[in-house]
């Protein structure tokens, strides 16, 4: 056996053409951009014969050292009550993950909800996908995947216009592989996502998002913060314990001044756990606190919240409480965005996501 033959095969959907010219320094960088390109036409048959301007040389080491791999799509299942659309895939050691085709105001475009990782290791209370623990981080290519197989069931004469990276697993806790994966997605021979229709949502790991600042500066971040008071919050997101919200605050205002983007602070309302008096005042000092520091406003998101299932601990909180909770944050000067969170009738919506087959049981 050759040392290349050897070697592990590269999986197309995880390189951009840099990556793929340094992998394979036979193929030149017009070479390697042409590879790319037609993967997104060809799909898997991309191997099955020549490609327009790459020589013998660079497709016989391609079909040496490359292969493209797919996610088999288990289900797709369609909401009855809007046009979101959640996708079941399989891997072949029989993981199972899932991703959300979200619709955008304007209907030729939707957005991509990508998983990172199977399952995920830290435990959000009111989060399903945290009940599963974590078996594996994904690769990047299967991260990709799921965005080029959405793209292929796309309605005639639509695109995928964004990726946000919150199905299943913590981004930043595999995030060598969601740089990659972005890298991917954003290159003009690839998938030709504007980085800045890409967000990446955080439980809160600061060194992810400082990295994520240097390395991928046009990509949006996003902050789950379930409660803007330290007691409270620790209860619903473990990961407090580690990494304390005010950590994390601080590595979202530096990742502000570098990227002069303001992040997305996302907070899911939960009867009788975050939505009252207090919790608003907290929330808008916080908001205040950042504004302060950073130069910017964070976007508020409140999201309603959506049932993980039987055994659940958490009710979603009544209109008039939630009317209430956004009159006293307006009270303080901190101004909120509604996010629709749809899909719930198939278990597509926030917070939702547990790999369950058609069958109704969670992936393995």
């Amino acid at each position: 056996m050759s040392e290349a033959s050897a070697a592990p095969r590269i999986a197309l959907q995880g390189v951009d053409p840099p990556a793929l010219a340094r992998a394979l320094p036979v193929l030149s960088a017009r070479e390697a951009r042409r590879v790319v390109s037609a993967l997104y036409r060809r799909g898997t048959s991309l191997l099955d014969g020549p490609i327009p301007q790459v020589r013998r040389a660079g497709m016989a080491a391609l079909r040496e050292r490359a292969a493209v791999p797919t996610l088999d799509l288990v289900e797709c299942r369609a909401s009855a009550v809007d046009a979101f659309e959640k996708y079941l895939f399989a891997a072949a050691d029989g993981a199972q993950i899932e991703s959300v085709r979200i619709p955008l105001a304007r209907g030729d475009r939707f957005s991509v909800c990508v998983s990172s990782q199977v399952g995920c290791a830290l435990a959000c209370a009111f989060c399903a996908t945290g009940r599963l623990g974590l078996r594996r981080n994904l690769e990047a290519w299967e991260i990709v995947e799921q965005v080029r197989q959405v793209r292929a069931h796309l309605p005639p004469e639509t695109r995928v216009h964004g990726v946000v990276f919150q199905g299943m697993g913590e981004p930043l806790a595999n995030l060598d592989r969601v740089l990659a994966a972005i890298r991917v997605l954003s290159d003009p021979s690839a998938l030709a996502i504007d980085a800045k229709a890409i967000t990446v949502c955080t439980s809160g790991l600061p060194s992810g998002i400082r990295r994520l600042a240097r390395e991928a500066p046009s990509v949006r971040l996003g902050v789950s913060i379930a409660s803007a008071r330290s007691e409270r919050r620790r209860r619903l997101m473990p990961i407090d314990g580690a990494h304390p919200l005010a950590e994390t605050i601080d590595a979202a205002v530096e990742h502000a001044k570098l990227t002069r983007s303001a992040p997305m602070f996302a907070l899911t309302l939960l009867a009788g756990h975050n939505d009252g008096e207090e919790d608003a005042d907290a929330l808008a000092r916080l908001v205040h606190e950042f504004s302060e520091r950073a130069g910017m406003r964070p976007r508020l998101s409140i999201i309603p919240y959506n049932s993980i299932g039987e055994g659940d601990p958490f009710a979603r909180s009544e209109r008039a409480v939630e009317d209430a909770f956004r009159d006293a944050l307006a009270a303080r000067g901190v101004f909120t965005h509604k996010r629709y969170s749809g899909g719930g009738d198939i278990g597509a919506a926030c917070g939702q996501l547990v790999a369950r087959g058609p069958a109704g049981t969670a992936g393995e």
